[in-house]
């Protein structure tokens, strides 16, 4: 039974916690629209990357602070929240004389949400809510809020916000930092792991143990530990259900889905103009943030590539969602850049270019240049420049650093 002192006091604290975490404005802050009325403005992302100081940075920007509520759902002061228990946020919205703007954290652990923020825009407030389930949101979006959100998507920082907020200089060794420590505010904050693992608990047993009803968490921290252990490589249901002794290959592909809806992991097919071979062929493996891979696979860091290349994918996913692997002809390039379906970039990432591996790293990009008729192609790496020609394709390496010190960079 939610009690209305409960609501007051968890109005209070997400009040405070907001104060703490304002000082460090992200860069998706410049491409949001502002609350506007009819529409709700919807942030998702993982688990504590910063979405509820978002919403509360772009409120500042046009609201005084009496105008703006604050309510976060996912505290203990709320658990057991029911769909009836909003008739109590109501009277307390009431009570805020002169509030116009809602702002709403993990709305979606309760039943029924998207009716009663429906109700809130026809009554003409402002509106803004945060997620972190990319699935749920998106299918109850599709329900009750046709044509009257915008969805927006946010990541832990990117290496420019990264350097941004620590005060870094762009080049190698704020590269290396961010590599190894990766980008949550919290962790990078207040320097401890800890913020790191009890996310990732988080995630399993509260994100997807408990609200799928999965009892065997064992199986389920098995597989994440051995994802997160071959990030960058190919996995498919069928080989992991054979390794990890899992009682069913859906089985498998059922907590696939629960961790890419989660933004913990990602999978990225292999390019083809077949969506069954899309679906048919292996995935490679990719998580959202390096510091989180560290913390949950030893075996991650004693391989710098692979760093490197789990960092690339991150920062490309923040630009685009269509992103595939190239494989044809025995030949591998890492990164298919895809918009409306058609091929944009092509991209290999390499940690340094040698003499042993530069005809396989070439070689792959090549033949993925020929295949989608492009002219030019990367290879990002730790700190190396080069360009050159082959025929009539143009090969260009840059420092990850250099390629990505701008959000902005990148416009296809």
């Amino acid at each position: 039974m939610i009690s209305k002192s409960d609501i007051v006091e968890a109005i209070r604290v997400q009040r405070e916690r907001l104060r703490k975490f304002q000082s460090f404005r992200r860069d998706l802050l410049l491409s949001l629209p502002p609350l506007v009325a009819d529409y709700a403005l919807i942030i998702s992302g993982i688990r504590r990357c910063g979405k509820s100081t978002l919403l509360a940075q772009l409120s500042v920007d046009r609201y005084k602070p009496e105008e703006v509520l604050s309510l976060n759902f996912d505290t203990p002061l709320l658990y057991g929240f029911e769909f009836s228990d909003f008739r109590i946020v109501d009277e307390v919205i009431k009570e805020h004389e002169g509030c116009i703007a809602l702002l709403f954290d993990e709305i979606q652990i309760v039943d029924g949400w998207e009716v009663y923020i429906r109700g809130k825009l026809d009554e003409g407030f402002y509106v803004g809510i945060t997620g972190s389930n990319a699935s749920m949101l998106s299918r109850e979006l599709g329900t009750k809020l046709t044509g009257r959100h915008i969805t927006k998507e946010l990541f832990p920082f990117s290496y420019a916000e990264y350097c941004g907020f620590t005060g870094k200089t762009i080049g190698d060794s704020s590269l290396y930092d961010y590599l190894h420590q990766g980008g949550f505010p919290q962790y990078l904050q207040l320097d401890d792991q800890d913020v790191l693992t009890d996310l990732v608990n988080d995630i399993v047993y509260r994100d997807i143990a408990v609200r799928y009803n999965i009892r065997d968490d064992h199986s389920l921290k098995s597989l994440l530990a051995y994802l997160m252990g071959n990030v960058g490589n190919l996995v498919s249901a069928t080989k992991l259900k054979q390794i990890l002794g899992m009682k069913s290959t859906s089985t498998v592909s059922d907590y696939f889905s629960y961790f890419e809806q989660t933004y913990l992991i990602n999978f990225v097919p292999k390019f083809s103009y077949s969506y069954k071979a899309q679906l048919l062929n292996p995935k490679k493996v990719y998580c959202v943030d390096n510091g989180v891979v560290f913390v949950t696979s030893p075996s991650f860091t004693r391989d710098e590539g692979r760093r490197l290349e789990n960092m690339v994918f991150a920062e490309l996913r923040r630009r685009y969602s269509e992103i595939f692997y190239y494989n044809e002809n025995r030949k591998e390039c890492d990164f298919i850049v895809v918009r409306n379906s058609v091929p944009q970039l092509a991209i290999q990432v390499c940690y340094a270019l040698t003499a042993e591996n530069r005809k396989r790293e070439v070689d792959g990009l090549l033949d993925a240049l020929s295949f989608f008729k492009m002219g030019h192609g990367l290879i990002l790496t730790y700190n190396q420049h080069d360009k050159f020609s082959v025929g009539d394709k143009t090969i260009e390496a840059l420092p990850v650093s250099e390629y990505f010190k701008d959000l902005s960079l990148i416009h296809i």
